[in-house]
């Protein structure tokens, strides 16, 4: 019978709270504990492989749901502005663009979270 290997090394990090109440909800999301969650996480990543556990996705479904994000967010600003019988200028636009960009990724990230996590009765 083979023994498995211990685990006698140990790696850490500071983070900030919020950052912590973050990667917690993340690990209970999967049913695991934060230290298990981020054991997985940074094996999968040294190995290529994405994680299931990980309620993002991977970085092209981080990516892609950034961009729809901001394009959703062009386009109902456009379609409420033309809705009021205002038209945009290049300047407005060049603003919507500008902010839809600044806060994608993060916006996408609370999007992909709360698309993963269980319904609650």
């Amino acid at each position: 019978m083979v023994k498995p290997s211990l685990r006698t090394k140990s790696i850490g990090t500071k983070v900030t709270e919020e950052e912590y109440a973050e990667l917690e909800r993340t690990a209970q999301t999967g049913g695991k504990t934060l230290g298990e969650w981020c054991r997985e996480v940074m094996l999968a990543s040294v190995n290529g492989h994405g994680t299931t556990s990980q309620p993002s996705g991977g970085l092209e479904a981080q990516a892609l749901m950034a961009e729809l994000v901001a394009l959703r967010t062009i386009m109902l600003n456009v379609l409420f502005k033309q809705a009021n019988g205002e038209s945009v200028t290049a300047e407005q636009m060049q603003k919507l663009i500008e902010r839809a960009d600044a806060d994608k990724l993060k916006k996408a990230m609370e999007r992909l979270r709360h698309g993963a996590k269980p319904a609650e009765d």
